[in-house]
């Protein structure tokens, strides 16, 4: 019995498509924000916010990696998937919200404060929610390397 054949069809197969999800969301932004910069930003790779939505990656693979597994008429399944959708209405929905309070707050603090005044001097982050269509390109990254991890164990396990 292969390493492959004891995590195909097991919670270890989801968390391993969960984690890659994650791990290749975060990866996209981190490679998309270089030309940006002009050089490699370390701290990309574990921000929030931006093009793919890695929480959304994250919880359509684990859930795509449940269907498989447990089935899609499953109980688990749905409450995966439910899981999934509240993940995926935060990141497009309060997130985003919170994120545009930010930029107002900070630019109210910037026009209309002096420079020497007594409030707290560290800016708000701005950068913390996504658009419908980084949550959707995270949703679809997850349910791709979900369905890539299983094909990858499937090969391995022959």
């Amino acid at each position: 019995m292969t390493i492959a054949d004891r995590i195909l069809g097991t919670g270890y197969e989801a968390i391993i498509a969960m984690l890659l999800a994650n791990f290749l969301a975060q990866f996209i932004k981190f490679i998309r924000d270089w030309p940006r910069r002009g050089h490699a930003h370390i701290p990309m790779l574990f921000s929030t916010g931006g093009m793919p939505s890695s929480h959304s990656s994250t919880v359509t693979g684990l859930s795509t990696s449940i269907g498989m597994i447990a089935g899609w008429d499953s109980p688990t399944f749905a409450v995966a998937v439910c899981f999934a959708f509240i993940t995926m209405f935060d990141a497009a929905g309060l997130r985003q919200s919170a994120s545009l309070q930010a930029q107002a707050l900070n630019q109210i603090v910037r026009e209309l404060l002096a420079p020497d005044h007594n409030l707290n001097h560290r800016k708000l982050k701005e950068f913390l929610g996504h658009t419908p269509r980084e949550v959707l390109a995270g949703g679809l990254l997850g349910i791709v390397v979900s369905l890539c991890v299983r094909g990858g164990l499937v090969l391995m396990s022959r």
